[in-house]
């Protein structure tokens, strides 16, 4: 009998919400003596979430306590991502321009451009729309639309900027791209588990949880 392998896939029936996901950056800012403040890069920002469950029976309660037991602490990965963008705004519960013919998660990364931060997708329905603050996975490096932009009628679109920048070693026509559930790798911050409950014994789950490169 086996539980799965990492990165484990928790979120898909999380009875909550991932009430925080944005991206954490790592940059340190000093100031001069004239009052100019310079900010350095230390890396590529990461994404973090926060999720919070409604208030579950203590039946509903334990389950969630085990499955969570299956990370051990921050040492085993699990698929972030945010519940509120499993799917794009254009197409809530998957109601794509074609229909079942086009599964949300292999559509091609058509071009990178110079900068690292603007990219084309191909293998698109025609007409495929991303809005602004859509997400998107290149492989499992998740970034988030920045533009819209509209795929044309052989399913390529114009370059739309994103973020994070696109990271180092990803080029076209390697991994596929995920429109449906897009998700990076993470693992649970320390000390973030809070399964506490009530005297009845109904209580919630919340934890957080941090990219993991």
């Amino acid at each position: 009998m086996s539980i799965g392998s990492e990165p484990f896939e928790i979120l898909a029936d999380f009875p909550g919400w991932t009430t925080s996901f944005d991206l954490m950056v790592r940059q340190e800012q000093s100031r001069s003596a004239a009052g100019v403040t310079y900010v350095k890069d230390l890396g590529p920002p990461l994404w973090t979430l926060k999720a919070q469950s409604k208030v579950l029976r203590p039946n509903e309660l334990d389950h969630w306590r085990a499955r969570l037991k299956a990370l051990e602490g921050g040492l085993y990965t699990f698929l972030g991502y945010s519940l509120s963008r499993v799917y794009p705004i254009a197409y809530p519960r998957g109601s794509w321009p074609t229909g079942a013919s086009f599964d949300g998660v292999s559509a091609s990364l058509a071009a990178v451009n110079v900068n690292r931060k603007a990219i084309s997708v191909s293998d698109l329905p025609a007409d495929f729309a991303f809005s602004v603050g859509d997400y998107l996975a290149i492989g499992t490096d998740l970034h988030q639309v920045l533009e819209a932009a509209v795929a044309s009628g052989a399913g390529v679109t114009p370059q739309f900027e994103v973020r994070p920048h696109i990271w180092p070693g990803v080029v076209a026509g390697g991994d596929d791209v995920s429109v449906y559930r897009p998700a990076c790798v993470m693992a649970l911050v320390p000390g973030s588990v809070s399964t506490d409950a009530s005297l009845n014994g109904w209580g919630s789950i919340a934890f957080q949880g941090i990219e993991i490169r």
